[in-house]
């Protein structure tokens, strides 16, 4: 009883112990991988000493949770150790004391059967004892494992139903969200109808909530109060993949697989044929320039494609929704990578990729949503004007001031480089 006294006590701290070291290399893992993916960043920055210090860091807080739970681990086998041992020698003592003073009922054949059978006793214990501190360390990592399992998969309602080839209506009605339950509220209150077919731009400040506003649609963030419909027909009755199956995005930050050009475009529809995915390709101004390649299609564009340039990576993903060809298009500072002359021609393709869907479009270049069929200034969460461009700047207000700041002529400019916009 003693002993599993003592291996009760001493659980608890062995295994918060070994939790701690299980943790502390998953913080080695974490920031080694981030510091080989911004490899360019360090680089760039000459931060590599910085890096290293990093590394090094969580490396000594692993060897002191490792250490703990080594120290742990030694408290517990001395204990048991000493308890075991301590049998032998009670037995010894008290064997030896009845010899002397009890010759008639108790000698020595007796006292070497009792030793033999503490030890007989005491070795399975032993035993034991080591595999309890494996057992200790297994649960440990068990239990960081069954954490991740834990996380709440992404399942559609019961009453979900498929939705094919929609017309793209969208409709937000009184959608507020924050993206937790005492969090800052992200958006407040917004209501606005997107008819099928048109194109619908949205501005404001960094923050105010455009982009939010898109990730609600195909369900990335689930919604604080409100609903969104597309074609009147409530989101979370819609199944999630063939809600995003009809729904095109293109990011500000592009992300794209390890792999060739043929299987990055190709993922916007998979079993897409040769013919297909080059059109895509054409479409979106890059077939020229994957052509000019040695290997054509299936040249690798390095992890995350790292060997393309910005408005590389752009077009390619902009090639990828015009193979998926989606009922709902949502551009979020689609061609922010792009320079001028690139982006003259990838806005042709976007306008005939555009034609009738139903586009959303998040944008700071207000130069490229004059021809929106409605703008939203957003500021806070909240729409503060919406109208066309030439509506908008007849008000002279939020919208006009953002469209003039980005306007300002060169003789508007002082000897410094600031623009002189009062």
């Amino acid at each position: 009883p003693l002993l599993f006294v003592i291996a009760w006590t001493s659980r608890k701290q062995m295994t918060k112990a070994f939790l701690k070291s299980r943790e502390e290399i998953g913080g080695i893992n974490a920031t080694l991988e981030n510091s080989i993916a911004g490899i360019r960043v360090t680089k760039a920055y000459a931060n590599g000493e910085y890096e290293q210090e990093r590394f090094e860091k969580n490396n000594r807080g692993y060897v002191k949770a490792r250490g703990k739970a080594y120290k742990a681990m030694g408290i517990f086998s001395a204990n048991m150790g000493f308890v075991s041992e301590l049998y032998n020698v009670v037995v010894l003592v008290a064997g030896g004391l009845f010899c002397i003073y009890d010759k008639e009922h108790f000698n020595y054949a007796d006292l070497v059967a009792f030793m033999i059978s503490i030890n007989l006793f005491i070795s399975p214990i032993q035993t034991l004892i080591a595999f309890f501190e494996q057992l200790q360390d297994g649960i440990t990592g068990f239990k960081r494992f069954v954490y991740i399992l834990d996380i709440p998969v992404e399942e559609d309602a019961r009453d979900a139903e498929n939705i094919e080839s929609p017309s793209g209506e969208v409709r937000f009605e009184n959608v507020s969200f924050r993206y937790s339950e005492q969090g800052r509220l992200i958006l407040d209150d917004i209501s606005f109808d997107i008819p099928s077919g048109k194109t619908y731009a949205f501005v404001g400040a960094s923050g105010g909530g455009k982009t939010t506003i898109c990730h609600l649609i195909p369900k990335f963030y689930k919604l604080s109060e409100g609903m969104i419909y597309i074609d009147g027909k409530p989101i979370d009755k819609i199944t999630n993949r063939s809600l995003r199956k009809n729904i095109g995005i293109v990011q500000q930050d592009v992300f794209l697989f390890t792999g060739t050009f043929k299987e990055n475009i190709a993922y916007g529809k998979i079993g897409a044929t040769d013919d297909e995915i080059i059109e895509a390709a054409k479409r979106a101004n890059i077939h020229d320039y994957i052509m000019s390649l040695p290997d054509g299609y299936d040249t690798q564009i390095g992890e995350r494609g790292i060997k393309l340039s910005g408005g590389q990576k752009q077009r390619l993903s902009i090639a990828r929704v015009f193979l998926k060809n989606p009922s709902v298009l949502i551009l979020d500072e689609a061609t922010s990578a792009l320079d001028n002359t690139t982006e003259a021609l990838i806005q042709h393709s976007l306008f005939e990729l555009c034609k009738g869907r139903t586009t959303l479009i998040v944008a700071h270049r207000l130069s490229t949503i004059r021809s929106a069929d409605k703008i939203f200034v957003i500021d806070r969460g909240v729409i503060k004007e919406e109208g066309t461009h030439d509506e908008l700047m007849e008000k002279n207000g939020a919208y006009k001031a953002l469209y003039d700041s980005q306007f300002v002529s060169v003789e508007d400019m002082d000897l410094n480089g600031a623009a002189n916009i009062g």
